[in-house]
């Protein structure tokens, strides 16, 4: 597609959300570690909760990007999986078997790949959702196309009322106990709502909740959001996003001083980070808002010229790579700003220590995959299959 074809706002969209996915990783040093939850200081619980606060809407607004320009399917429901395979998943494999061969013993990493992704490039479950989201796009196709802005806001108004349940089991539950697979990756004990039992995983809001709330989010904004002043924009989209963001920073830091009682450095098992971050799920209200709010102003953004042409179009063609690749960079890079500045208060810029290394982390990982993946992407016939 040329530039006058384009829906340039996803293009800045999609350049953005890969930073910030970026500043996510750089802020997962600062509470994770240890046996599995380690935060250093107070103030690195406070950086930590702002930091991861502020960007969780990033996956969300991948989702609502693909829905918007994918959603419903332009063409057959054969030659749309066709397309996304070819794109998807190629390079997603090339990225498993490096990461298989990179972190952890090869063999074991390969033998696990039958079942699942390698949880030390944990950030590649997300490919498995974008597949889930793909192979359910053909069969609701038919009712996106005819489905009115009444019926789709009820679905809509379902799927959210959904990303309340996380608070909801909590506040039903007397306890929280946490339950270790072989992985050793926790999972919380969930209180069972309406219709779930121990024999019963598929309660009423099984097949409304999760990711379909954003699918169904980038239709309603192509299909019945025309062009908002900045007037109207602003109007919903700060109190959107505000709201967003104190839910996810707020319960974090609430979590984190309930468990440690004030008391730093505050360590404890995996399952306890799993606890503290169920306001930032992307299933949850505050991450939902926050990504409203990010939608509603990036589709303000029209700006094309030569940087568009030159720079930010290019990274937005490369931007699945990136994600794939990020962290063969990001880790090295966290590491040696952790190394030559000192950690938390104790660092050499104090208090200020913790932000300048995640947003150093994100900013040098960002640039250093993005120069990387352009080029990889102009390799005839096997750049396309390394970054997509």
């Amino acid at each position: 597609m040329n530039t006058t074809q384009r829906e340039v706002w996803i293009d800045w969209m999609r350049v953005a959300a890969c930073f910030i996915v970026m500043v996510v990783h750089a802020t997962e040093p600062f509470y994770l570690g240890g046996e599995g939850t380690l935060i250093l200081t107070k103030s690195d619980a406070i950086w930590a909760s702002f930091f991861d606060s502020f960007v969780r809407a990033c996956v969300p607004l991948f989702v609502i990007a693909s829905s918007y320009l994918q959603f419903p399917l332009h063409y057959s429901a054969g030659e749309f999986l066709r397309r996304r395979a070819a794109r998807i998943l190629i390079p997603f494999a090339v990225w498993t078997l490096v990461y298989a061969f990179l972190w952890g013993e090869p063999v074991t990493n390969l033998k696990s790949l039958l079942l699942n992704f390698n949880y030390a490039a944990g950030h590649l479950w997300f490919v498995y959702m974008l597949i889930g989201i793909y192979l359910i796009m053909p069969l609701l196709s038919p009712w996106a196309e005819k489905v009115s802005k009444k019926e789709l806001l009820v679905y809509l108004g379902i799927c959210f009322a959904t990303y309340l349940i996380p608070f909801i089991r909590e506040a039903a539950s007397t306890q929280t106990p946490i339950i270790y697979g072989p992985t050793g990756i926790p999972n919380p004990a969930k209180y069972p709502l309406w219709g779930e039992a121990s024999w019963n995983s598929y309660g009423m809001f099984y097949y409304v909740s999760g990711f379909i709330g954003y699918l169904l989010l980038g239709l309603y904004f192509r299909r019945f959001v025309g062009q908002l002043s900045w007037k109207k924009t602003l109007a919903v989209a700060l109190p959107a996003w505000g709201l967003g963001f104190a839910i996810a920073f707020g319960d974090f830091l609430r979590r984190t001083f309930e468990y440690c009682g004030g008391v730093f450095p505050f360590e404890g098992k995996t399952g306890v980070a799993a606890i503290l971050e169920t306001s930032w799920v992307n299933d949850s209200i505050g991450v939902a808002l926050m990504a409203i709010g990010w939608v509603l102003i990036f589709r303000k953004i029209t700006a094309t010229g030569c940087f568009y042409d030159k720079i930010l179009l290019p990274v937005s063609k490369a931007s699945y790579g990136m994600y794939l690749s990020h962290m063969v960079v990001l880790a090295s890079v966290s590491g040696w700003l952790r190394n030559s500045l000192g950690l938390g208060a104790e660092g050499v810029l104090g208090i200020w220590t913790t932000p300048v290394q995640i947003i150093g982390t994100a900013t040098i990982s960002f640039v250093t995959v993005a120069v990387a993946n352009v080029l990889i992407q102009k390799i005839p016939k096997v750049g396309k299959f390394i970054v997509g």
